[in-house]
Order: structure tokens, then C-alpha cells, then sequence
């Protein structure tokens, strides 16, 4: 009778050990899937680097700075600016609206159609004291909540990515341990299919990886030049928040579109239009152009999974969701299709 029920009982203790591993690094999950997605995209640059250093602990270190120089130091400096003008952009805000000298921009009444109606509508409200602060006591709290709450998430977003990176040292330090392990395993559990898996998962990840982040950074790179031929300020800024916005799809047309923006409302038109070209057919064409070349077939993704993946991702994972959610749906769509013959 007991050695029946003795393999149940070895069951439950795995099961109820699993739960409680998970438990405990519940916190960090995020960080670490994150940490692992990024190990697993670098890992031919830092077997390269290695074989040049010899010696593990030292590629894995010059690889974790590296990570750090180009990802939470500009995630940083994204996030002490918010933070630093949020509140003060609040103020000045509230003090214009007090004193009744905003007024609408000029060009709004030369915009086809509904220019006339706006402006018009505008003044009026703009020179109503009383209209005025009606409307502006339902707009400036949120909007400064809605700023302040962007500079938490992205400094919550700091913190995981810093984890991230510091979690990622052990993982270049130790891989080829950690994968003779679980090529172990997988052979245990998968059996012949071990090595196909593992290679599907490896390749998506990578493509993923490669079409997020490589998209990203072209997106950020044009947007700069685009930013200094019309003279929009806070270059390095904006291109940055180019950067972070560009991981969401229809991201980056909110920061050129701010710049086309602000340019018409200084006057700027020939600039204005030319940031309106720029960013149309440039800065969000590069999305049509890059990302197929970085992707891989088989880690592509349809439009609405990239998006389930990021909304998903950042409401499962904070920040790093932006990276985790499609990175995850790639490898679950990837390992569908080769499980169903690429019949998805």
C-alpha cells in the first residue's frame, strides 16, 4: 500500500516545493524572464568576448556594464526629467491659467474645416475667467497625475531593469553550466524534440529581441536627425522617450506629433511640415523597413499579438512587460507552429 501511493506523495512534494520557489521569487519573475530574454539575445556577443578574456566572471562583468550604459542609465535620465518637470510644468500650467494669458495657437484657425470653429470656441473660453477655471480644474489634476504617474512606472521600471541586469551577470557568469542542465532536462522530459525546442525558443527570442530593440534604436536614431534639422530642443530627451514609445505600436507618432506641434505653435510652419513629413514617412517608416529584416520568419508576430503582448505584458509585469509580453507570445506562437507543422 505505501509503495503505491509513494510516487503521488513524491508529486505533491514537488508540486508544493515549485509553489513555494515561486513564491519566493514572485517579486523578482518579471526581472528575471526579462534578465533571460536579454542573456539569450547577447549570448553570441558575449561567447565572442569570451574567448578573447578567457575568463567567465570578467566577459559577464563587461557585459553587465554594457547593459547598464545602454539601457538603465538613458531609462534613468528618461525618468529624473519627468519627475523634475512634472510638478514644475503643473505650476506654470496653473499660474497661466490664473492670469488668463494662454490663448491658442495661430495656427489653429488656418487648419481646414474645423480651424475657424476651434479657435473661436477657444477664445471665448480662454477669455472667461470663470469658464476657464471650470475647465481647467477637470484637466490639471489629472494631467499632473497622469505625468506623475508615467514617472512612476518607468521608475518602477528603473528598478526591474536594474535587477534585470544584475541577475544577468550570473546568467552569462554560469550559462553553459545552467544550459548542460537543462539540456538535461529537456531530454528527460521532451525527449527527441529537446533540441528542436530548445533551438525554436532560442531563435524567437532572439528575433524578437533583435526586432523590438532594433527598431527601436533606428526609430530613436532618425527621430534625433529629424529633431536637430528643425531645431525642436531637448534632442536627447525625445529621442529617448522615441526609443521607449516606439516598443508600443503607434508609439512614436506622439513624440514627433508633439514636435510638429510645438513647431507650429512657435510659428515654425515650413519646419512644422517638414516634422510632419519626417516623422510620417521616416521615423514610422522604419518600423515597415527594420523589423522584417531583424525578424525572423519564425518569430514574427501579427499586429494584435504585438499589442496583446504589450498591454498584457506591462499590466502582468510593469515596465519590462513592454519586452516580456510579445517576447513570450513569439515563443508560444513559435513552438505552435512547429508543433502543428507551420500550419499557423
Amino acid at each position: 500500500m505505501q509503495q503505491r501511493f509513494q510516487p503521488f506523495t513524491r508529486l505533491a512534494a514537488i508540486i508544493l516545493l515549485v509553489i513555494g520557489c515561486l513564491i519566493v521569487l514572485r517579486p523578482f519573475i518579471a526581472a528575471i524572464l526579462f534578465a533571460t530574454a536579454i542573456t539569450i539575445s547577447s549570448w553570441p556577443l558575449y561567447l565572442r568576448l569570451l574567448t578573447r578574456v578567457k575568463r567567465r566572471w570578467l566577459a559577464a562583468l563587461i557585459m553587465s556594464v554594457g547593459l547598464t550604459l545602454l539601457i538603465v542609465v538613458p531609462l534613468t535620465l528618461v525618468t529624473w526629467n519627468i519627475a523634475d518637470n512634472a510638478s514644475d510644468f503643473y505650476e506654470q500650467l496653473k499660474a497661466s491659467v490664473g492670469s488668463g494669458t494662454l490663448e491658442p495657437p495661430l495656427w489653429l484657425k488656418d487648419i481646414p474645416l474645423l480651424g475657424e470653429m476651434v479657435d473661436t470656441y477657444l477664445r471665448r473660453l480662454l477669455s472667461s475667467r470663470e469658464e476657464l477655471l471650470n475647465a481647467a480644474k477637470g484637466l490639471l489634476d489629472p494631467a499632473r497625475h497622469l505625468l506623475l504617474g508615467g514617472g512612476v512606472v518607468l521608475g518602477s521600471g528603473v528598478a526591474q531593469v536594474s535587477l534585470a541586469v544584475f541577475v544577468s551577470f550570473f546568467l552569462y557568469r554560469d550559462g553553459l553550466t545552467l544550459l548542460a542542465a537543462l539540456s538535461t532536462a529537456l531530454d528527460k522530459l521532451i525527449g527527441e524534440q529537446s533540441l528542436t525546442v530548445a533551438d525554436t525558443v532560442s531563435r524567437t527570442v532572439r528575433g524578437v529581441m533583435y526586432g523590438l530593440l532594433g527598431t527601436a534604436l533606428a526609430q530613436a536614431v532618425v527621430a534625433a536627425v529629424g529633431f536637430l534639422i528643425a531645431g525642436v530642443p531637448a534632442v536627447a530627451l525625445l529621442s529617448v522617450a522615441t526609443f521607449l514609445f516606439s516598443l508600443i505600436p503607434v508609439g512614436p507618432p506622439l513624440i514627433w506629433g508633439g514636435a510638429t506641434i510645438w513647431l507650429f505653435n512657435q510659428g515654425s510652419t515650413g519646419w512644422a511640415i517638414f516634422m510632419f513629413v519626417w516623422g510620417m514617412f521616416v521615423i514610422s517608416g522604419v518600423d515597415n523597413v527594420v523589423k522584417p529584416m531583424l525578424i525572423s520568419r519564425g518569430s514574427s508576430l501579427p499586429f494584435i499579438l504585438v499589442l496583446l503582448g504589450v498591454m498584457g505584458g506591462v499590466l502582468a509585469f510593469g515596465f519590462v512587460g513592454l519586452f516580456i509580453g510579445p517576447t513570450l507570445l513569439a515563443v508560444g506562437l513559435g513552438l505552435m507552429r512547429k508543433w502543428t507543422g507551420d500550419a499557423l
